[in-house]
């Protein structure tokens, strides 16, 4: 089974990942970048969020110790 140090750690890096994605979205916003990019980057984000909050979840539920 997985640890649970190692549960930490993944979901930091995903709580992490989806902070970037969001924080390059809202930089692109202001710079004034590409429509198309923007959009990307917006899709990323949902993605992410959508496998962070599974994988939270998923945690919460068979390590609840």
């Amino acid at each position: 089974m997985l640890s649970g140090t190692l549960i930490k750690i993944v979901s930091i890096v995903l709580l992490l990942l989806v902070a970037i994605v969001l924080l390059l979205g809202i930089a692109n916003l202001f710079k004034g970048g590409s429509k198309k990019a923007s959009n990307k980057l917006m899709q990323l984000r949902v993605i992410l969020q959508f496998i962070a909050i599974i994988a939270l979840v998923a945690f919460a539920y068979f390590f609840k110790n």
